[in-house]
């Protein structure tokens, strides 16, 4: 590995790094925004051009604010479990592919963090290592109000963890299918849905997976802790839930990595279902740098499309009770991901082999 390729690596690393800093910023600024309009309000107009500089503004307020630290806390842990938490966000969309690979002094990059062989493992696991920062803030804080949030959280990610990991395992037996031969690489996953079928419809995961998509929709949801699902902070029950006890930037490291994990969750989920960056380039019928750029822009469209469901059922939707979030997880989701699995098995193997009887 000479200069040129550690600069490379360094650049898609922090091309990464910034892409969920700036994305984080605009997406509470759009949040705030999608909800206003539908309640029929303003929503943040004063700080900077459309309020956008308000999310900046809300930064900086915390940067400066006081952190306490309960009496009673186990130190190492309080403070260790906001970077629990933070670190994963960051690290989950390192395999995500954003857009086609280029070409740069004769070397083939590819446009993501990493090229992982095994991408849906990892992503799996730093979402299984997020669920520690919530339990471990919990209880280092001393108090039995964090300690029941944190409990409480823990218990939903797990349970919601099960049915998302059953809904990618269908898509990956699918995308076995194809050309890609089985890979876990999530570029590999993204290939295997280029082109149409019938000349027309685009050949993604959620034509012929669409219960999965439902499935992982729903639990992606549920593991970034989003309404109706937000029990995890829920303020009436909990006092704030796990992390009551922070302040300043450890609560602000928090609340990025929620925005990182609804952004990366987002993405995995256009990556997995709707094609990743691929899309029509035109190439030839317009200039050669906007070809260049239109896979990057069309997985943006497909990301913030799921992003605004969120917003849309967190203005629409009022939020579950704890009974019923357990129940959908574990007497609805788990058992249709483990039938479709079934279903998903039987189709595949008769796809590949045809019937046992032929």
């Amino acid at each position: 590995m000479d200069r040129v390729d550690i600069l490379i690596v360094v650049g898609r690393v922090l091309l990464v790094f910034v892409l969920l800093l700036l994305t984080t910023v605009f997406n509470v600024w759009l949040e705030r925004k999608v909800v206003a309009d539908m309640q029929n309000r303003v929503g943040p107009d004063r700080a900077g051009p459309w309020g956008l500089l308000q999310t900046v503004a809300d930064g900086l307020k915390l940067f400066f604010k006081e952190q306490v630290t309960p009496a009673k806390a186990e130190y190492g842990m309080f403070a260790l479990a906001p970077l629990l938490a933070i670190v994963p966000a960051f690290l989950m969309f390192m395999v995500v592919p954003f857009g086609q690979p280029f070409t740069i002094a004769g070397r083939l990059v590819p446009l993501q963090g990493t090229e992982l062989n095994v991408g849906v493992l990892f992503v799996l696991a730093m979402s299984s290592l997020a669920v520690y920062a919530v339990v471990l803030a919990g209880w280092s804080s001393g108090s039995k109000y964090p300690l029941l949030g944190g409990v409480r959280a823990t218990a939903q990610a797990i349970s919601y963890e099960a049915a998302m990991g059953l809904a990618m395992v269908s898509v990956i037996m699918f995308a076995s299918t194809s050309t890609v031969g089985g890979s876990l690489s999530l570029s590999d996953i993204v290939a295997g849905q280029a082109g149409t079928y019938l000349g027309f419809v685009p050949r993604w995961n959620i034509f012929p997976q669409v219960v999965a998509f439902v499935i992982f929709f729903l639990a992606i949801i549920a593991e970034t802790n989003r309404s109706p699902f937000d029990l995890v902070e829920a303020e009436q029950e909990l006092v704030g839930g796990f992390h009551t006890e922070y302040s300043g930037m450890r609560f602000a490291m928090y609340q990025l990595a929620e925005y990182c994990n609804i952004f990366s969750m987002s993405a995995i989920c256009a990556t997995l279902f709707l094609g990743g960056w691929n899309g029509p380039t035109f190439e030839g019928d317009v200039p050669t740098f906007v070809s260049a750029i239109l896979p990057t822009v069309w997985f943006l469209i497909k990301t913030y499309a799921i992003i605004f469901s969120f917003f849309w059922i967190r203005a629409t939707m009022p939020r579950l009770r704890y009974d019923q979030l357990m129940q959908l997880g574990w007497k609805r989701l788990i058992p249709a991901a483990l039938v479709w699995l079934m279903v998903s098995t039987v189709a595949i193997s008769v796809r590949q082999f045809g019937l046992p009887w032929n």
